[in-house]
């Protein structure tokens, strides 16, 4: 006997089944890919931390570029020279300690709890960094990145990313002319922790003043500006007891 093919239970039926076997395949395909995808955001995390300290392969004024994701387990081995994870004054060694979750981390050590902190200790051209990852909220989402400091609290570099940042405004924060402009200023005031403001008008748009605290904000971001400005002062507060440690050696 046919099938009738005009009557709404067999189109409810067909309907059900397609459901059924298109998310049984769209699960196998996320499965397969689920090993291939945490590589990929594992080579991202060390890349983002190579850029933080000055390993990357930028060229004059151009773009962002990373070490390629083929040599950056290995250039990540070679610069960076200590996993650590920091409670209150003191850091222990830990392996892997780059992929911890640092928005739960980071969340925890805010509200009072015991957290565990990481930060990456590298090495190059006989130079140590400090590397600090970061997060906090720009205008529409989430906003990230790593800070690198020497034992004087001087920035070396970093690395910025956002989540949902409106186009050629907070999302030039990626962007390289704004990041270099955070190299050589101090966290410091004095012997205040002072953070770095993305200040409006601070009459240094050249940036050629490295004892203000502040770099030149980007042009119509001011919520995104502020929001870095917010995320450098939290999470470095976070580690604030172990950099002391570094200042008094």
């Amino acid at each position: 006997m046919a099938i009738s093919t005009d009557k709404n239970s067999y189109t409810v039926i067909f309907a059900a089944v397609m459901v059924v076997v298109v998310g049984s395949l769209l699960a196998f395909v996320a499965s397969g890919l689920k090993p291939k995808i945490h590589e990929n955001q594992r080579f991202e995390k060390q890349q983002n931390i190579l850029y933080a300290m000055g390993v990357n392969q930028n060229e004059g004024d151009g773009d962002v570029t990373f070490i390629p994701t083929t040599s950056v387990e290995g250039d990540f081995s070679k610069y960076i020279t200590h996993q650590m994870v920091v409670e209150g004054s003191t850091a222990t060694e830990t392996e892997n300690a780059y992929l911890i979750d640092v928005q739960k981390a980071f969340a925890k050590a805010k509200s009072g709890e015991k957290a565990e902190l990481p930060l990456l200790i590298g090495e190059k051209d006989g130079k140590k960094f400090y590397i600090i990852p970061m997060y906090g909220k720009g205008l529409w989402d989430a906003i990230w990145g790593y800070i690198s400091l020497d034992d004087k609290m001087v920035v070396q570099g970093v690395y910025f990313d956002h989540k949902g940042e409106t186009p050629g405004l907070g999302a030039n924060i990626k962007q390289r002319f704004f990041m270099d402009d955070f190299t050589g200023e101090s966290i410091m005031s004095g012997n205040t922790f002072a953070g770095i403001t993305v200040a409006k008008g601070n009459g240094d748009p050249l940036n050629n003043d490295k004892e203000d605290n502040a770099v030149d904000a980007l042009a119509g971001a001011t919520i995104t500006g502020n929001g870095v400005s917010a995320m450098i002062k939290d999470c470095i507060k976070l580690y604030k007891p172990y950099l002391e440690t570094l200042r008094t050696k």
